[in-house]
C-alpha cells in the first residue's frame, strides 16, 4: 500500500488545562481533497495549526512525505511545499496585491511568471486589482488573493482553513470551483469548512470532529447521505 502524503496519528494538543485534540488520527493521500467538518470549537483549526507547525502537540506523530515534521518550524514547512492558508486569510492589508503575491514566491529562485499567470486565470479579479492595496479589497477578493499567494509557493499539500467564511453565496461557489480545479491540477488539499454541504460535495473523504475527537470518517458523499451528518451539519431533519 502506498504511504499517504500526510499521516497524523494519536495527536493531542492542549491550551493550558484545555484539551483541544484528544488523540486524533487521519491520513491524506496524494491527489485527494480531504475535509474536516464539525462545530465551532471541535478542534479543526487546531489540527491544521499543529500540522503546519504553528503550535506544538503534547503527543502524537505527524508524517509528511514519509518523514516526521513534528517540531519543524512554519517557515521551513513552506520550503517543503506544505502551505497553510489560515482562517482570516493572513494577507498584508497595507501592501499591494502584487506585493502580497510576490511574498508567496519568496522561497523561489526560479521564474514564477507562469504560476502568476495561472493565478490570474483562476482569479481574474486579482489581476484587475494588482496595483490596489489589499486592505481595500472585498472579503471575497482577499480570499482569492490569499489562495493565489499560496499557489505561488507551489504547494504539494495545501491546508485551507474556512475559505468561504463570511462570503456571499456566489463568491463561495467561485472559491469552491477554484479549489476543485487546483486539486485536479495535482495539488493535494486538506480543507476545513463551516459550509459542510459544500465541503462534502467537493471532497473525496471526510472526517467529523466533535470535542477534539474524530467520531466519523469515510467517503465524503456517503457521509453527506448519512442521517447523523445531515441532521447535525447539513440542516436536514
Amino acid at each position: 500500500m502506498t504511504k499517504p502524503l500526510l499521516a497524523v496519528e494519536d495527536l493531542e494538543v492542549g491550551y493550558g488545562a484545555i484539551q483541544a485534540l484528544r488523540g486524533i488520527s487521519l491520513t491524506v493521500a496524494e491527489g485527494e481533497i480531504v475535509t474536516l467538518i464539525g462545530a465551532n470549537g471541535a478542534g479543526k483549526t487546531t489540527t491544521l495549526r499543529a500540522i503546519s507547525g504553528m503550535i506544538q502537540p503534547r503527543r502524537g506523530t505527524i508524517h509528511y512525505e514519509g518523514a516526521s515534521i513534528r517540531g519543524v518550524k512554519p517557515h521551513e514547512m513552506v520550503h517543503r511545499r506544505l502551505i497553510h492558508v489560515p482562517e482570516g486569510r493572513g494577507i498584508f492589508l497595507n501592501l499591494t496585491v502584487e506585493e502580497n503575491l510576490r511574498l508567496g514566491a519568496y522561497t523561489r529562485h526560479d521564474d514564477f511568471s507562469g504560476d502568476l499567470h495561472r493565478v490570474f486565470e483562476l482569479f481574474p479579479r486579482v489581476k484587475e486589482r494588482l496595483k490596489q492595496t489589499a486592505g481595500t479589497m472585498s472579503g471575497g477578493e482577499q480570499q482569492m488573493l490569499a489562495i493565489g499567494r499560496a499557489l505561488l509557493a507551489r504547494p504539494r499539500l495545501l491546508l485551507l482553513d474556512e475559505p468561504s467564511l463570511g462570503l456571499a453565496p456566489k463568491v463561495v461557489q467561485t472559491i469552491f470551483s477554484v479549489i476543485r480545479e487546483i486539486n485536479q491540477s495535482g495539488t493535494t488539499i486538506l480543507l476545513i469548512e463551516q459550509n459542510a454541504r459544500m465541503a462534502l460535495q467537493s471532497a473525496h473523504r471526510a472526517y467529523v470532529l466533535e470535542a477534539g475527537k474524530i467520531i466519523m470518517d469515510g467517503d465524503a458523499r456517503e457521509l453527506a447521505a448519512s442521517d447523523e451528518v445531515r441532521k447535525a451539519y447539513l440542516g436536514a431533519h
